[in-house]
């Protein structure tokens, strides 16, 4: 198993006597991070007309300078938002359909952005394709095919997921985006679970769009999330608030979006240096080591399979449960909530493609010890609920 600096427990507040194998869904922030994030909003309080016109359209600037670094890319062409639905919003916002055009989507889509999708497709009479990858997820190639099979004279956009939530596989960003292009369909990628979890090169990847949050495997403060846009598709994309600065230019437009506390976005430069003060690459390697070593301990323990196949999994993986549990969505909701108010162990289940299936997170505070307790709840929750 790889080893790296990890982080300490003592380094974050999370609450003693728990178990908290759920990091994906809203990430987890250092004790460090959080007082970074309050010092800025002391200089906020200090002198809010200051503050506010002077300091921070400097400093937002030289945060997503920060960011743009860590991701391979020019700062002038990352605006904040607050989370990657947010930023999704902007982009799907700042295009026009029309009746009889497609988005193309896969069965992994969150469905916030399935939420938002149909509010904007829906009243012009567009229509949203959804291709069926199911799960366990195949080949990159064959993910790739698949997507690019149902893409048409009508299609418009590709949104794909880069990491999805569902089953935390990495889809094959670069290759659909490549295809996509030589049909010259533009592809938008939700980025959500990205940054910090696995190596990013945005213009290796190729999207017109890239969509993402800090807050979770960057460990940011919540409410910081990125829209990267390539400098072609700049013109006409706006942030969710229009704001004094419309028409100024992308940046302008995104950095001044009325009053609000931008110190979420002020401190990524600090959870940056963070993360590649415990390791960078490296912490993303050992985290990927930990997760699928144990999920690979669940699938032989249960007799059942990953989500994927392991090359297709960063530090996050997905492991189908053992059968004893009705079907249904409502059936892995009361799995989570069972094993937290029982055991203490905070976990998620989702029922996808006619199973259960548990998806694991490691960021830096998680053992192989930590990971140990996943088997035992889930099993005890089996007895309780089950059939």
């Amino acid at each position: 198993m790889l080893k790296c600096p990890a982080a300490d427990k003592a380094l974050w507040s999370l609450e003693t006597g728990m178990t908290f194998l759920n990091h994906g869904s809203y990430g987890a922030t250092p004790i460090a991070i959080q007082k970074e994030q309050a010092r800025w909003r002391e200089r906020l309080e200090a002198q809010p007309v200051r503050f506010m016109l002077d300091i921070a359209p400097k400093e937002i600037r030289r945060a997503a300078d920060s960011l743009a670094a860590f991701l391979g890319v020019n700062g002038q062409d990352i605006g904040f938002v607050e989370n990657a639905t947010a930023g999704i919003n902007a982009v799907l916002r700042s295009l026009t359909f029309k009746a009889g055009d497609e988005v193309l989507v896969t069965d992994h889509i969150y469905n916030a952005i399935r939420n938002t999708l149909r509010d904007v497709l829906e009243p012009v009479g567009a229509r949203l394709v959804v291709v069926e990858i199911g799960m366990p997820v195949p080949s990159p190639a064959a993910i790739r095919d698949r997507i690019l099979a149902a893409a048409g004279d009508a299609t418009r956009l590709i949104l794909i997921d880069h990491i999805a939530s569902v089953s935390a596989v990495i889809f094959p960003v670069a290759e659909i985006a490549a295809a996509a292009h030589s049909r010259s369909i533009p592809v938008l990628v939700d980025g959500a679970h990205g940054p910090g979890l696995v190596d990013i090169d945005l213009p290796d990847l190729g999207a017109d769009w890239y969509v993402g949050n800090c807050h979770k495997w960057l460990c940011a403060p919540k409410g910081a999330g990125f829209v990267w846009a390539a400098p072609k598709r700049q013109a006409g994309l706006h942030p969710p608030v229009i704001s004094h600065a419309y028409g100024e230019g992308f940046t302008a437009e995104f950095d001044m979006v009325g009053t609000r506390d931008a110190s979420a976005w002020l401190s990524v430069p600090a959870a940056i240096d963070a993360h590649l003060a415990q390791g960078g690459p490296h912490l993303r390697a050992r985290n990927r080591s930990v997760a699928l070593d144990a999920a690979e301990r669940l699938k032989r323990r249960w007799g059942t399979c990953l989500g994927g196949a392991p090359e297709q999994f960063g530090g996050m993986v997905t492991v189908r449960l053992p059968d004893g549990l009705p079907d249904g969505p409502e059936v892995a909701d009361q799995m989570r909530r069972w094993t937290w108010e029982q055991r203490r162990v905070e976990l998620v289940v989702s029922w996808f493609s006619g199973a259960h299936w548990l998806r694991l997170s490691v960021p830096a505070y998680i053992t192989p010890e930590d990971l140990d307790a996943a088997a035992p709840a889930i099993e005890a929750g089996i007895k309780a609920l089950g059939k």
